[in-house]
């Protein structure tokens, strides 16, 4: 055989080899990162409604659910059960995660408040906790300007109690897209200021008066937002396959939640709808009327969520947020690596 016949077969093999080691890399890379974007909106989801109570309109997300047979514990649940440690760092802007649970995955939802240490905080981050996961990292925002030592009988060293999200969109928006210390405790004065407004009393609690979560308990504040839960709470739970909601307030867009789990929809269903409640009482401005939302602009609101300019980032090994950032709205997209189906959970903000 020629040296040249040779010299070719030595030439394609080495191509073959570098083909079929780029391949392997293009699937190793897809198996192990979620892809840059989910299915269109508009195809996969269906909406029903109006469901409306006063100044709130909530229209209800249907779609597939996508991960039947994966189980998260909430933060709240955790923390009830006693399967999870939040750890004060001493770091306004970042705390650790320990989930103690032998078998079972904790989902932490961006926006909930965890109460105690030596300030309330505001986890900005979707964050998913595996088992005998060790101190995990979350950034979080401070929501009780002031107090930096220990709170009546709570610990200092931990946080005990998860029971509230955030109840605004200017603060979901300081806190995820802005990114501001600052204009966190701008939004929460600004909550506290319309609560006290509407309430016609002061929300803000004596033994701290900075602090969000002890104004999302304050009676009055109970007592106002009860007919809004009345209508919220069993909403999804006869609709099989309602996997998120979309919120307007006065007429007007103003977020959503979508979820692959069903059951984690449910889980968070409570929270949520007293977020709902807790927003649209703030915003309430009697005697005004308003032209009521339709669903027409629900799904616009949520399709034109999608067009805007995506970036990813990957949190740890395990979760992936992905940006999308349009002229008037951002979308906040968190994967789960272990589960590429579809985004676990779909956060779509009015800006």
């Amino acid at each position: 055989m020629s040296r040249f016949i040779l010299g070719m077969l030595g030439f394609l093999t080495v191509m073959a080899c570098a083909m079929l080691t780029m391949r392997l890399i293009a699937q190793d890379q897809q198996a192990t990162h979620p892809p840059s974007r989910p299915p269109a909106m508009k195809s996969e989801f269906q909406l029903s409604g109006p469901f409306t109570h006063e100044n709130l309109t909530i229209f209800l997300v249907h779609g597939e659910d996508k991960l039947k047979d994966k189980k998260f514990l909430t933060l709240q649940e955790a923390l009830e059960q006693k399967k999870v440690v939040v750890h004060e760092t001493s770091n306004v802007n970042q705390l650790t995660i320990e989930n103690l649970s032998p078998n079972e995955e904790i989902f932490i939802q961006s926006g909930e408040i965890v109460k105690g240490g030596k300030q309330d905080r505001l986890l900005s981050i979707d964050l998913i906790v595996s088992a005998h996961s060790g101190k995990v990292p979350i950034s979080s925002f401070c929501v009780e300007n002031g107090r930096w030592v220990k709170r009546g009988n709570e610990a200092a060293a931990y946080f005990a109690q998860c029971n509230d999200i955030a109840a605004s969109n200017e603060l979901r928006l300081a806190s995820k897209y802005k990114k501001a210390q600052g204009e966190v405790w701008k939004e929460v004065s600004e909550v506290q200021g319309k609560l006290s407004r509407n309430t016609a009393v002061p929300v803000q609690a004596p033994e701290s008066a900075s602090s969000l979560q002890l104004t999302l308990e304050n009676k009055k504040v109970q007592e106002a937002i009860d007919g809004y839960l009345k209508k919220l709470s069993d909403l999804p739970k006869d609709k099989k396959d309602a996997v998120g909601y979309v919120m307007a307030i006065n007429g007007k867009m103003v977020c959503a939640d979508v979820y692959a789990s069903r059951e984690l929809f449910l889980k968070l269903w409570p929270k949520m709808a007293k977020a709902c409640a807790v927003e649209a009482f703030s915003e309430m401005e009697k005697g005004k009327t308003f032209k009521p939302a339709t669903m027409e602009t629900a799904q616009a609101f949520l399709t034109e969520s999608e067009k805007g300019k995506a970036e990813n980032d990957d949190k740890n090994a395990r979760v992936r947020l992905t940006t999308v950032d349009s002229k008037e709205n951002v979308l906040f997209e968190t994967f789960d690596k272990s589960a590429l189906t579809a985004a676990l959970h779909r956060n779509y903000l009015k800006k």
